[in-house]
């Protein structure tokens, strides 16, 4: 397309930063464009978890990847983005998280992640800090987290030194199809390109709705805390067998007590705020699992959107009725999974066979009139 690029990717979470750095590689013109900062949203409020104990089995062979990917990014993006590979418990309190905790561990195992069931004494032994009133814990060797601060950074020199055209707080107000491609709109502006990918997280629902495709988007509004520096009190990711919590603690002694109770929050006013008797309920569930926390003090809470699609799937692939467009969002743990799945899906932009299959949205299309605006907790 004459005075274009090749493509235009529409969010600058990880996953859009990873899929304009890939193709820009592949020899693709790229411009990304972010309403805000890069990996400032969804990918800069989140815990920066890496984990299989939280990922759905049918993604677990995505994530083992990305884990990998993660552990060597300053082979790949170029920086390190303060990576801590450790292993992971999950705990059971109560007979039925025990059976929820088997049948997960199960399924997960079945899937190629490397967790076990143990005992309360064997979980101790692991991890010494947990609560000695658990009845069951799983254990993954596979785990750890990211420093999402830093992966913004790197990921933003790494999309410069590739030549990437950077368009951070900058709106598009709408895209449509055009000769030989799409024309994206901006306030002032008219970006064209041969293809487009929506990388919007929670906004993929207008997102498609601007080529009048209905994507019904579930809005979470994840609820986090970290706490004082304090000495070491765990040195493994812990969750709870129900999902409803992570727990993690970066190597200068602050602790980062992630998901839970969810906050308030509107994705059309783009609003999120924390909500009290959650971030309570929160702080007593992570002192349950690990007492010691007892002793420290919260000093800051917030709290981020995060994306889900009615079967809690991801939606990654072309966008039906239109070549050249893309989605790709609403992965489950998807800070986890979001590196290799920005590999694949990019392979298939660049004319490739990706290496493990993309998950198309048309099982997941609404008819025209589902109301969509449903706000929820967290599946598992």
């Amino acid at each position: 397309m004459t005075g274009g690029v090749d493509l235009v990717v529409i969010g600058g979470g990880v996953h859009g930063a990873a899929i304009a750095l890939f193709a820009a590689r592949g020899g693709m013109r790229v411009t990304l464009v972010e309403r805000d900062a890069l990996a400032r949203g969804a990918s800069g409020t989140n815990a920066g978890t890496l984990t299989m104990q939280m990922t759905r089995a049918a993604l677990i062979p995505y994530a083992l990847r990305a884990h990998d990917m993660w552990v060597r990014a300053p082979e790949w993006l170029g920086h390190d983005v303060g990576v801590v590979s450790c292993e992971g418990l999950s705990l059971a309190f109560t007979e039925a998280e025990e059976a929820l905790l088997s049948e997960r561990a199960d399924a997960r195992r079945a899937a190629g992640a490397p967790i076990r069931l143990v005992t309360p004494q064997q979980a101790r032994q692991i991890e010494p800090g947990v609560s000695p009133a658990i009845r069951m814990a799983s254990h993954c060797t596979i785990d750890g987290f990211a420093n999402a601060y830093l992966t913004g950074l790197a990921f933003r020199r790494a999309l410069v030194a590739e030549g990437v055209e950077l368009r951070e707080y900058t709106t598009v107000q709408t895209v449509d199809p055009s000769a030989g491609g799409y024309s994206v709109h901006l306030a002032n502006e008219t970006l064209r390109a041969r293809q487009v990918v929506f990388a919007g997280g929670v906004w993929l629902e207008p997102m498609l709705g601007w080529l009048g495709v209905n994507l019904p988007i579930k809005t979470l509004i994840n609820q986090l805390a970290v706490t004082e520096r304090m000495p070491p009190v765990m040195r493994t990711v812990v969750g709870i067998a129900s999902g409803l919590l992570s727990l993690k603690q970066y190597p200068h002694g602050t602790v980062v007590i992630g998901g839970g109770w969810q906050g308030i929050g509107n994705r059309t006013s783009n609003t999120h705020s924390v909500r009290h008797s959650s971030l309570i309920g929160n702080v007593r569930l992570a002192m349950h699992a690990i007492p010691g926390l007892g002793s420290t003090r919260i000093v800051r809470s917030w709290t981020g959107f995060e994306a889900e699609t009615a079967d809690a799937l991801p939606a990654v692939g072309p966008v039906p009725g239109f070549d050249g467009a893309w989605v790709c969002g609403s992965v489950h743990s998807g800070y986890t999974s979001a590196p290799y799945m920005a590999r694949c899906i990019t392979q298939a932009i660049l004319g490739q066979e990706p290496e493990m299959p993309l998950f198309p949205i048309d099982r997941l299309l609404a008819q025209p009139g589902t109301d969509t605006k449903t706000q929820g907790h967290r599946r598992e």
